[in-house]
């Protein structure tokens, strides 16, 4: 019989599902939490994603995982048609930017990180996936983010300084995490690199490292939501 073979992806999508999530004090994973009958946290983050598919491009959908999210595994499985999924364990690699980098060897072509418990908000939500991946044709890289001002609440994101009117926005800089917000008026959702720079990813993530966003371009939405706790 001849061998088949998955066609090559127009896009990668990392979904790191490999967390404990043990600010979320539920039993189950937090990315399965329920915000409507048959819908949950992972549904809505991955509307962005769905509409790629929806307009004709092979994605490529890379899960992270450890042995305590198979609800995870299992439940991905209604995306089968959707996407051409491939599931990588993580093990001698720690944090966020460990799931990444066990990702990236199975990636082709420009490569979005999408986390599994960040939704995004606003009428031009579902969209601005695509609109992202069309800029980073031309600078490299795009983050679709969303306004944030609250100092409390920059401390805890990928903070992000962004000047320009959606369409032209660009962020000036960015810190995961900062100690000083100060300066800082967005933080990121969802990040694309383009295929010669998708090995900085990891960098995204880390707090000592110099980040790769400075310069690049970006998607406004009107809201993101984290949601760390059951009660979100």
């Amino acid at each position: 019989m001849p061998r088949s073979f998955a066609p090559v992806p127009d896009v990668s999508v990392i979904l790191p599902c490999a967390g404990f999530a043990t600010r979320f004090s539920a039993p189950y994973s937090k990315e399965l939490h329920s915000l409507a009958p048959g819908v949950t946290v992972l549904d809505r983050s991955l509307e962005a994603v769905v509409e790629l598919a929806r307009n004709g491009l092979q994605v490529r959908l890379v899960v992270v995982f450890r042995t305590h999210k198979m609800d995870t595994v299992s439940y991905l499985a209604r995306y089968a048609d959707v996407f051409q999924m491939v599931f990588v364990y993580q093990d001698n690699e720690s944090g966020l930017d460990g799931a990444i980098r066990t990702a990236l060897p199975l990636t082709q072509g420009p490569v979005a990180l999408v986390l599994p418990d960040i939704v995004l908000t606003g009428p031009d939500s579902a969209g601005s996936l695509r609109s992202a991946l069309r800029l980073t044709g031309t600078t490299g890289w795009c983050v679709v983010a969303a306004e944030e001002h609250d100092a409390h609440a920059l401390r805890q994101v990928g903070a992000l300084a962004v000047a320009g009117e959606d369409g032209a926005a660009t962020v000036g800089a960015a810190v995961e995490k900062p100690s000083d917000p100060s300066g800082f008026n967005a933080f990121w959702g969802m990040v694309v690199a383009g295929e010669d720079e998708a090995h900085r990813l990891p960098d995204v993530v880390r707090r000592e490292a110099d980040s790769p966003l400075a310069g690049a371009a970006a998607v406004m939405v009107d809201g993101i939501v984290n949601y760390n706790r059951a009660v979100d």
